[in-house]
């Protein structure tokens, strides 16, 4: 029995009850009532005969022939005449009716004059006089046409992808019961039993019943939720929402879910961080709106606040074997089946991502159940200490990360040969949500393809970026990850578990020659302009934060790498002041450990996380920091260096924020007099602090 629709309406909006009004067809100009000219003869019918009774609509009240109601014409009369001697009067012609059989009908219902009329009082004589004055008020404007808000991507359905009706079924209970529906696994260390896909089933399903908003984020970091949501906002119009303050944005498109009338699912996919999330779930217990969230986490967060949590778990067997079945039969490859199927997906431990894989190699390479479940065993007892048997209860992970390497070793023997290895492991450094396929085409990423291949004779011409480029069709081919060029900003995409095997089985001594690489990359694609790109950016800041949680200390070496910095910064420009507050204090406290106190690229770090506190309104903070800073640039730089003129302008910056006028005042004249001295004038940095102390001076 199919699941119920999910039920997206709400209350019904005038949008949509003007919608269901009939038609309103308007009269060329000119046409239907026009009145004769003064001192017209008005002809009357003759003896018995009697005018044309008016249409009337589905209520039973009279519109006129020749116009439609709502025309919005000014008030007129009709007089319908019949029988004889009768005689209607105009001016109030509600009460003026003389004959035989006459009779006077006052109805709220038309304003036409049908028969003879004229613009203002009528007679018409006959018998049988029957009169009729109509009132019709024009109806109110058409509201605008509301167009369906879609954000974000939602992944497409796997090939062969199983309904798995037992546990829509709960879901679907869930629902019913639950604004929020959070869709967990027991699968502990990993993913790969198909959550996303649950939800990107659901997300379809709402697009096809036309829900009014559809956002899809992707949430392992906070502030990509925050950036789904501010665009949210923008997309459905929310007042103010102008793109200045992402946080600000986000929390309006908040407010606005909880009062709309309109139809609405937020979909959060892969949320990690529940306890920075916490205040960025959408309100529950809307009648028109639902959430969904995924996650691998299994804790007390994931409850409460209306949420019901579904634990996903891997295929039965009876979906495992139909899943196989399905995928060799559309690749044409039904005869790769034989009696060992059952125990090949046994093997596998009935886990999506691993039929996956296993599927894929089978077709590639032609091999039957029986042929790759003896591949399979061989593999495996050779990687027992892949994963530790603490972090695999379910007993899961070595059978994922031996069906993945098993792939991966075909994949290198196809051309372009030795490049396979090397790229999964560059993108496995990467966020698995996406990142984009221009990362591929720069120096650094060719670069070190040719230097870590893992074939060929070490003479080989340097790897072009197309050869790149199709290392990625072949680990895609190989369903290794998925390459969807069309989506530039999230091209590339792994996997989490896929990601986490690649990265365990990269030898120690090529780690830092990838992390360096993957964070070369990400700096060098990076927009110069940020605010005319704004869903790129928020996708090189993911993807480095993702790098950053996996690398150790390999991105401080010799010098703090470029692309922390841009990150941090990127996220003040972008509204994001308080995501901003916790990159610099981690970067802060790395730069502390690692390069020292004193190192020019700590004191940046914390000259910036001053900064962040400022943004963010932690004005005491601030300063405190800033105090610091100075002090330190004078004692190692010297008070006339530039980097110390910098540190004395944020400080007398906080000083005037926070009410110290005076202070402010003071620092600010040392900082003029000395680029007075240093760059002349003229200059614009001089001029600027110069306008900045007359403006403090005067207020």
């Amino acid at each position: 029995m199919p699941p119920p629709p999910w039920p997206w309406r709400g209350r019904l909006g005038k949008q949509q009850q003007q919608a269901d009004a009939p038609a309103i067809d308007t009269p060329a100009e000119g046409a239907g009532n026009a009145s004769p000219a003064a001192g017209d003869s008005i002809p009357a019918p003759g003896p018995g005969s009697t005018a044309a009774a008016p249409p009337a609509d589905d209520s039973g009240v009279p519109v006129p022939a020749d116009e439609p109601a709502g025309t919005g014409t000014s008030p007129s009369v009709r007089v319908d005449v019949s029988g004889e001697g009768a005689v209607g009067a105009g001016g109030d012609v509600s009460h003026s009716a003389v004959g035989a059989g006459s009779q006077v009908e006052h109805s709220e219902v038309d304003n036409r004059i049908e028969n003879a009329t004229v613009g203002g009082d009528v007679v018409q004589v006959g018998r049988d006089l029957t009169v009729n004055t109509t009132h019709n008020h024009p109806p109110p404007p058409l509201e605008p046409v509301w167009r369906p808000v879609r954000v974000g991507t939602v992944p497409p359905l796997a090939s062969a992808f199983q309904p798995r009706p037992g546990l829509r079924e709960e879901i679907d209970r869930a629902r019913e019961r639950n604004a929020t529906v959070v869709l967990t696994q027991v699968l502990s260390g990993g993913g790969g039993v198909g959550k996303s896909q649950l939800a990107a089933h659901y997300a379809d399903r709402a697009r096809a019943g036309a829900v009014d908003v559809l956002v899809w984020a992707n949430a392992a970091e906070t502030s990509q939720v925050i950036a789904a949501y501010a665009q949210a906002a923008r997309r459905v119009g929310v007042r103010g929402a102008d793109g200045q303050d992402a946080e600000g944005d986000a929390a309006a498109f908040l407010d606005w879910l909880a009062d709309t009338e309109r139809s609405w699912l937020v979909v959060l996919d892969d949320l990690t961080d529940l306890e920075g999330t916490q205040r960025w779930w959408p309100p529950a217990g809307t009648g028109g709106g639902r959430v969904l969230a995924t996650t691998r986490r299994r804790d007390a967060l994931v409850t409460g606040n209306g949420r019901a949590v579904v634990d996903i778990g891997t295929y039965t067997q009876a979906e495992a074997l139909a899943y196989l079945e399905e995928r060799l039969n559309e690749a044409d490859a039904g005869h790769l089946l034989d009696d060992r199927a059952d125990d090949l997906v046994e093997t596998l431990g009935l886990l999506p991502l691993a039929l996956a894989h296993a599927a894929a190699y089978m077709i590639n390479e032609d091999v039957d159940c029986t042929t790759y479940l003896d591949l399979f065993t061989d593999r495996a007892s050779r990687l027992e200490n892949l994963l530790p048997t603490a972090a695999d209860t379910d007993n899961y992970g070595r059978q994922v990360t031996a069906s993945l390497l098993l792939a991966l070793d075909a994949a290198d023997h196809r051309e372009p040969a030795g490049l396979a290895t090397p790229a999964i492991r560059l993108a496995a450094h990467l966020d698995p949500a996406g990142h984009p396929d221009t990362l591929w085409t720069t120096s650094a990423v060719t670069q070190y393809l040719t230097t870590h291949r893992t074939t060929g004779a070490p003479d080989l011409e340097p790897v072009t970026t197309g050869q790149a480029r199709s290392a990625l069709r072949l680990l895609h081919h190989y369903a290794l990850i998925t390459h969807t060029p069309h989506d530039h900003h999230r091209a590339i995409r792994l996997h989490a578990l896929t990601a986490r095997a690649a990265r365990e089985t990269t030898p120690t001594t090529d780690i830092p020659d990838t992390v360096r690489t993957a964070a070369d990359a990400l700096q060098t694609v990076w927009p110069e302009h940020e605010h005319t790109a704004r869903d790129l950016t928020a996708v090189l800041r993911a993807n480095t934060d993702t790098l950053t949680h996996h690398v150790d200390d390999h991105l401080w070496h010799p010098d703090a790498h470029p692309v922390l910095s841009t990150a941090g910064t990127s996220l003040l420009r972008a509204g994001l002041f308080h995501t901003a507050v916790t990159h610099w204090q981690h970067l802060t406290a790395n730069a502390e450990q690692i390069l020292g106190d004193d190192h020019p690229d700590t004191l940046m770090a914390r000259g910036n996380l001053a900064a962040s506190y400022a943004r963010a309104g932690r004005t005491d903070d601030a300063i405190r920091i800033e105090e610091q800073v100075l002090a330190d640039r004078e004692r190692i730089f010297g008070n006339h260096h530039p980097d110390t003129l910098t540190a004395r302008n944020n400080l007398a910056h906080s000083y005037q924020q926070a009410g110290r006028t005076d202070e402010a005042i003071a620092l600010e004249e040392r900082v003029l007099a000395d680029r007075e001295r240093i760059l002349g004038n003229h200059h614009p940095d001089t001029r600027a602090v110069a306008d900045v102390l007359w403006r403090w001076r005067m207020f």
